[in-house]
């Protein structure tokens, strides 16, 4: 920050009023003193001093790393007291086997009992008894259920249909064996990774545009980046036109990803919405083009091409090593409804990741001829503008 400010030629008081911060606070992130609690102030100070897409990616890089650098004191604490947690399932096995030989010996023992009293010797014959039974009423049900080949083999197919409410005990048997046929589960552990991300990033303080279905009366004043999930949410606003979407990937563990593939899915598109837009800016200069890939929500089988001389994937992060992926969006002639699916790999294992606007497809819609709106500092209002 201290190199752009420096590049920019411009004062801190200048900057801090453009940034809408005190000079004070803006010198201490400058000289490392202070670290933002978000990432957006420091993305707006870059963008005021000019910041290329390859400046502006590094130093979110680097804000990330240091934020999480700022919390290591605490995650270690939980980490150290892993082991006590983790003890007191080896010491469910030995109760699971004192539960299952005591019920087994005492059994065994009792008939070689030296003195047995006349009521357990009872006992024991009745059991012995009902053991014999049991055995004949096996040798008698088999032949029945195999069912017989000689003179009197309709008694034996009769006696097997009579036999048939036997089979339903063979349930009982199967728990025996079904735990070598139980099939693997899938693997229902979370990636090795967390996604981040910023549905709706100014390019420039004036470039981003919503699409609301309210009159200019019913509408609140244009808001930051920071803000517009709040915004967006409480006027059911839809970005007009074109939508830019950060994605910040980072790995949870040592271990590195692979990142494989990028792919949109549209989950559903429509008319455009006849609604009014309202611009966030009005009268700003052109600013910096961040985006590393594009998305055209008119093809038919839309696809996230190559950007800005960004390389194309596969890429590789850690937790040491994270990466930012900027996504616009934008269509001319629908309402588009879509999301994200990144592919990855790593730890001998793979799958997809959905990336969407907190559980929900991302939406963008077409501005073409819809009346445009601008809120211009100092009259509190917004007022019709030129047209595009």
């Amino acid at each position: 920050m201290s190199e752009l400010k420096t590049r920019s030629g411009l004062s801190y008081g200048v900057l801090a009023k453009r940034l809408h911060m005190s000079t004070s606070t803006l010198h201490r992130y400058c000289t490392g003193t202070a670290l933002p609690n978000e990432y957006t102030p420091v993305e707006r100070f870059a963008r005021v001093c000019r910041a290329t897409p390859d400046e502006l990616v590094e130093l979110h890089r680097s804000w990330i790393l240091a934020d999480a650098g700022r919390g290591r004191r605490a995650d270690r604490a939980p980490i150290a007291e892993q082991p006590s947690a983790v003890e007191p399932p080896s010491a469910v096995e030995p109760v699971v086997e004192a539960t299952v030989l005591p019920v087994v010996e005492p059994v065994v023992e009792a008939a070689p009992a030296p003195v047995p009293s006349r009521r357990r010797r009872h006992a024991l014959i009745a059991s012995a008894v009902a053991v014999v039974l049991l055995a004949a009423v096996v040798v008698v049900v088999r032949p029945g259920i195999r069912g017989g080949t000689d003179a009197d083999g309709r008694q034996a197919s009769s006696s097997a249909s009579a036999a048939d409410p036997a089979p339903p005990q063979s349930p009982t048997a199967t728990p025996t064996g079904t735990p070598t046929a139980t099939p693997t589960p899938p693997d229902t552990a979370p990636p090795p990774f967390t996604v981040a991300t910023r549905p709706y990033v100014y390019a420039d303080p004036c470039d981003q545009h919503f699409l609301v279905n309210s009159a200019p009366a019913h509408v609140g004043p244009p808001v930051g980046e920071s803000d517009a999930p709040r915004w967006a949410a409480a006027f059911g606003a839809v970005p007009s036109g074109q939508q830019l979407v950060a994605l910040t990937v980072q790995g949870t563990g040592a271990e590195t990803v692979v990142l494989e593939a990028l792919h949109v899915r549209i989950a559903a598109k429509g008319a455009p919405l006849a609604w009014n837009d309202y611009a966030m800016g009005f009268g700003c200069g052109g600013g910096v083009d961040t985006k590393s890939f594009d998305v055209d929500l008119d093809r038919g089988s839309p696809t996230v091409t190559v950007k800005g001389g960004q390389r194309d994937f596969p890429y590789k992060v850690s937790k040491s090593d994270p990466e930012v992926f900027y996504v616009t969006a934008h269509t001319k002639a629908h309402d588009v409804r879509w999301d994200l699916t990144l592919e990855w790999s790593g730890g001998g294992r793979r799958g997809t990741v959905r990336v969407d606007n907190g559980g929900t497809p991302f939406r963008t819609s077409a501005d073409v001829g819809r009346p445009g709106y601008g809120y211009l500092l100092g009259d509190g209002e917004w007022i019709k503008r030129p047209e595009r």
